[in-house]
C-alpha cells in the first residue's frame, strides 16, 4: 500500500509524508514490529485530488476524525490515514482542520529525507520530531496514554539518531537509502 500512495502522490504531483510506525521503520531501513494502519501527512489543499485518486483506487472512507483533520481509508483489511496540514499566518506547518486547527507541528517535521525499505522509497516526517510527538501525545491529548509500543518506537529512534552523530575522527556521506536508516553510510576514517 505504500508504495501503491507515493506512486499515487507522483502521478498527482502532491507531497506525503510517512508518519507513525511506518515512518519509524522506513527511517531504520527495515520493519521493526507489526502495525495496524499506515499513517500519512498531506496538505489540505491537496485532499480532494488525494480522496478522489482513493476513491478511483477502492479504497473506502472510514469514520474517523473530522474531514478537515484527517482522512481515514480501508482496503483489502487494511487501514490508512492522511492528517491534513496547512500554514499558519507566520508560514508555521500546522493542523489543518478539527479541535486543533491552527495548533503548530514542531518546526522541522517536513525536514528530512525519503526513507525507504528495500526498494521502496517515501517522504518521512522527520525522527526528532516523531520522538517528540510520541512523548507528547499524552500531554496534547489528555487521556490517551503513551503505550508500549511508542516507548519502544522512542529507543529505537533515539538509538539510531545517536548512531548519525558526527565522530571527530570518521566522516560520513550521504547517501539515499544506505543501510543505517537511509541517512548516511560510514565511508572511512579522517586523516
Amino acid at each position: 500500500m505504500i508504495a501503491d500512495t507515493v506512486r499515487m502522490s507522483e502521478r498527482l504531483g502532491v507531497q506525503i509524508w510517512l508518519r507513525g510506525g511506518w515512518a519509524m521503520d522506513f527511517f531504520l531501513g527495515q520493519v521493526t514490529r507489526e502495525h495496524v494502519d499506515i499513517d500519512f501527512m498531506a496538505w489540505i489543499d491537496d485532499a480532494p485530488a488525494i480522496t478522489a485518486a482513493l476513491d478511483a483506487d477502492g479504497y473506502q472512507t472510514i469514520t474517523g476524525p473530522p474531514p478537515d483533520q484527517q482522512l481515514d481509508v480501508a482496503k483489502d483489511g487494511e487501514e490508512m490515514s492522511f492528517g491534513w496540514l496547512t500554514h499558519g499566518d507566520d508560514g508555521k506547518v500546522t493542523v489543518a482542520g478539527g479541535a486543533y486547527t491552527g495548533e503548530p507541528w514542531p518546526d522541522g517535521m517536513l525536514d528530512w529525507p525519503p526513507g525507504c525499505i528495500g526498494a521502496v522509497q517515501c517522504p518521512i516526517i522527520n525522527p526528532r520530531v516523531q520522538i517528540e510527538c510520541k512523548e507528547m501525545t499524552p500531554v496534547w491529548v489528555p487521556g490517551r496514554l503513551r503505550r508500549p509500543k511508542d516507548a519502544d518506537d522512542i529507543t529505537r529512534l533515539r538509538r539510531a539518531l545517536e548512531s548519525l552523530q558526527p565522530q571527530p575522527h570518521l566522516f560520513v556521506v550521504a547517501l539515499p537509502c544506505s543501510p543505517v536508516g537511509h541517512t548516511g553510510e560510514l565511508l572511512g576514517r579522517s586523516s
